[in-house]
């Protein structure tokens, strides 16, 4: 601790000790709290206490006080806890002072223990201090365990939590010993505060209290998930008995937790033995748990990479029966009949539930949501149905908007309960996407995009479930084109494509804004991953698709103004092919049309959405090398800058930067400046050159000006990227002569400000001409040296260092804290009155 810190502290700890100062906020505390926990790690615990003994007189004070405040209480029992983690500092303390403070005649026997925050403060406190094996006699020998084993059952969310974790450290800690030795059941062999938590927890599960069981499954839960010692294997051999036992009861009580258990201990390297009991559990939870609660634990067996096959099997049986059941419940050709032969769990359980409306679409969301997460598995030991899968997918879309046939009483109900329920079309939609990746899709595919143009016709869909199917719709094209096959189903894809683009026409003209923008927001990348196909470029120009797009650029919603700039930005790219065809000369007039309007666009708009999408497309086609740009680089880079450099939208002025970061790479890089280590290596002489040239062209576009301007901005992410561009170009310039040797054409070197740079700025700007080569010192005009003057005299590093700072560094400061403190007590009841 500093010696102005210690100095203060006396006060702070006088002040904290008398009831009546009043501290006006207790994040101070917290942060008091904070500011002792770093000490204690990176200082002796004990020299902090013998050479602050405030700390201690704070401690002793309190405890007398008849009525302390109970943030006041709270914050010393965490404090006591900070330095009781030290066992030096646990003798130091007094068995006296810790008893009145953790023991029965302390805070636990005051009207304050009412209180939730004095409580978990309690808590907070015994867990800093079991750091060492006395901690943990001395909450033995107190009664201290008992009164944890009641604090699991608070009904504070947070005491209770904070509970779990401390028995849960409790055990793991006393049992530390028994890490790398054997272990075995006897109780003799285990310490007696791990005996005393373990036969508590035993008797909790066998309890007929369903919140002990409660309690007892969430411990235990978070033993096995944070701990992958030996003797968890030993303890899971004492407590799978009862474990067991609450399956087999009718009906299975707690069987989320239950769930949670088996996952956390299933992940756990101590039980990846095929031959290890958990899985004779978990085989047992798979056929006697609630088909709702059950999917997730199916899953998480799923996901194992070391698990029984035969656990496997059946937990995919599991996670497909709901299908099953939708499936068989509509009429079906004969070899899509369904998807398992046998099933796991009674079906006429699944089949309830389907049956009824109040479970039936929540539990196939979370049929499908389980499903969908399966597609994304990169290493799954077991084989999907696919085609039976997508098929009943299918099956549930059409049962949604009344196209499905039910075949049974089962088939009847489900299609009243989910039809137009939008939950189940959302979810649904979902997994037909991630589906679309299987290599079998193709035998499937005019079902699937019968379905879809179903439900992006229909005036009933809504406009979320709208946006889902066109993201469905994404995923099979762009799946499609890149298949093997693909040119063999062309004709298919073909038909779809024109369909597709008919109703695509529709929802742009779309009354409804969202539809409008989910329309666009489709289009863009299906233009982007599909632009190279020569039929699909064709189907797209056919259409009417391009012109309203490009009407939508005046649409009177920003968002959609924003998405359709966007798309056109990609749509650009083909306009560009097709001209090139005969009889479309003048399509390159319309393409110089689009650059304008977008231009138009990023000056104008008075809504930022739209601006930050044109900057974006700009950016993108510098990288790309779109054809209009690569006509007159500089002059479009210069245009677009002296826009952005005007508007006062930062992300804009980031984006504008992230465009100058662009040129700058790409101009280096094509005089063979770029720092690359297969460039070829360049003379002296050349590179000298060559960088003159880059200085020329960045000061042509008035690049260094935009960035000179951004670095002065007000806006921290903007001065943080434009210096950073800065630093990378003086870097690649360090060879420049003038700003090689320094002094040595006589120009001052001397460390200027911001404010330097701002006046040099609006010189440039000013400026109608060059200034006379013996006024370069002064910086006042663009070209070269007085670009270096500035990159060489402006201390660029330290601005970094500076803008990287947090705003509030020194307000941070420990010193600053204890200010705080003193100056804010008593002032709570002055401040009182509503200042509004």
């Amino acid at each position: 601790m500093d010696r102005e810190c210690s100095q203060l502290l006396p006060s702070v700890c006088a002040v904290l000790a008398d009831s009546r100062q009043l501290v006006a906020d207790d994040t101070f505390l917290e942060k008091f709290l904070d500011w002792f926990k770093t000490l204690t790690e990176t200082e002796s615990s004990l020299l902090l206490l013998q050479e602050n003994p405030c700390l201690t007189e704070l401690i002793t004070c309190v405890l007398k006080l008849k009525d302390p405040s109970s943030s006041t209480l709270s914050f010393i029992l965490r404090l006591t806890g900070i330095f009781a983690a030290s066992e030096s500092c646990f003798q130091y303390l007094q068995r006296e002072l810790l008893i009145s403070l953790f023991g029965e005649v302390g805070p636990l026997s005051s009207a304050l223990w009412e209180e939730a925050s004095v409580r978990s403060g309690w808590v907070q406190g015994v867990h800093s201090m079991v750091q060492h094996q006395s901690a943990l006699h001395f909450l033995y020998n107190c009664g201290a365990i008992d009164v944890i084993f009641t604090l699991q059952g608070d009904p504070s969310l947070f005491v209770a939590s904070a509970t779990n974790q401390l028995l849960v450290h409790i055990l793991t800690f006393s049992l530390q010993s028994f890490q790398t030795k054997p272990v075995n059941i006897k109780d003799c062999d285990w310490p007696i505060c791990a005996q005393k938590l373990i036969v508590h927890t035993e008797e909790s599960l066998k309890s007929n209290s369903a919140s002990r069981i409660k309690q007892s499954l969430k411990l235990l839960t978070s033993v096995f998930g944070c701990c992958h010692d030996l003797w968890t294997e030993v303890l899971w051999s004492r407590l799978s008995e009862p474990i067991v036992y609450l399956l087999e009861e009718e009906p299975v009580h707690a069987g989320h937790l239950l769930v949670d258990l088996f996952l956390s201990m299933a992940r756990s390297p101590v039980f990846s033995c095929p031959e290890c009991s958990l899985w004779t559990s978990v085989v047992c939870a798979l056929e006697h748990l609630n088909p709702a609660q059950v999917g997730r634990l199916a899953v998480g067996v799923l996901k194992l990479q070391k698990c029984p096959q035969a656990v496997r099997i059946q937990a995919l049986s599991v996670v497909l029966q709901p299908m099953d059941c939708v499936l068989k419940a509509a009429s079906q050709p004969l070899e899509y009949a369904g998807l398992l032969n046998k099933s796991v769990n009674d079906s006429a359980t699944v089949e309830t539930l389907l049956s009824c409306r109040s479970s039936c679409a929540s539990f196939l969301c979370q049929t499908l949501a389980h499903l969908e997460e399966l597609q994304y598995l990169t290493c799954l030991s077991v084989d999907l149905p696919h085609i039976p899968l997508l098929q009943s997918v299918v099956t549930i879309l059409q049962f949604c908007i009344g196209l499905a046939t039910p075949a049974s009483c089962l088939g009847n109900k489900i299609s009243r309960i989910l039809i137009g329920c939008f939950r189940v079309q959302r979810s649904a939609l979902d997994i037909l996407g991630a589906l679309s990746h299987w290599e079998s899709h193709s035998v499937f595919m005019g079902s699937v995009f019968d379905i879809l143009l179903a439900y992006l016709k229909s005036p009933d869909t809504s406009p979320t479930v709208l946006k889902k199917s066109f993201q469905a719709t994404l995923k099979w094209l762009v799946s499609l084109s890149e298949a093997p096959s693909s040119k063999d189903h062309w004709q298919q894809t073909e038909q779809f494509l024109r369909d597709l683009f008919l109703v695509l026409q529709k929802r742009l003209c779309s009354p409804y804004w969202e539809v409008r923008d989910s329309a666009l927001e489709f289009l863009t990348p299906l233009v982007k991953h599909l632009r190279e196909k020569e039929g699909v470029r064709q189907v797209l120009f056919s259409s009417e698709v391009p012109k309203l797009t490009e009407d939508l650029l005046e649409d009177p919603e920003s968002y959609v103004r924003a998405s359709a700039v966007t798309a056109m930005g990609q749509l650009s790219f083909l306009t560009h092919l097709i001209s090139k065809k005969p009889g479309l000369e003048n399509g390159n007039v319309k393409e110089k049309s689009i650059v304008a309007q977008l231009k138009e666009i990023l000056s104008t708009d008075s809504e930022g959405f739209p601006r930050r999408a044109v900057i974006r497309v700009f950016i993108d086609w510098l990288r790309e090398g779109h054809p209009d740009v690569l006509k007159d680089t500089e002059q479009f880079v210069s245009s677009v800058l002296q826009a952005v450099n005007s508007d006062l939208d930062w992300e804009v002025k980031a984006g504008g930067l992230e465009l100058a970061e662009v040129f700058s790479a790409q101009t280096l890089g094509r005089l063979g400046l770029a720092a690359c280590p297969y460039a070829a290596v360049l003379s002296s002489a050349t590179r000298s050159t060559h960088l003159s040239e880059s200085l020329q062209i960045f000061c042509r576009v008035k690049l260094f000006e935009f960035l000179f301007g951004a670095l002065c901005d007000y806006d921290r992410p903007v001065a943080q990227k434009a210096c950073d561009i800065l630093i990378a170009l003086k870097a690649e310039l360090r060879d420049e002569s003038s700003l090689k040797e320094g002094t040595s054409a006589g120009l001052s070197t001397e460390a200027r400000s911001i404010a330097w740079l701002e006046e040099t700025l609006r010189r440039w700007n000013s400026c109608a001409k060059p200034c006379p080569r013996g006024d370069a010192d002064e910086a006042g005009s663009q070209d070269s040296d007085g670009v270096l003057l500035v990159l060489r005299t402006v201390d660029l590093e330290g601005l970094h260092r500076s803008l990287n700072r947090s705003s509030d560094h020194i307000e941070k400061s420990p010193h600053s804290l204890l200010q705080d403190i003193l100056a804010t007590v008593g002032t709570l009841e002055e401040n009182e009155a509503d200042c509004y």
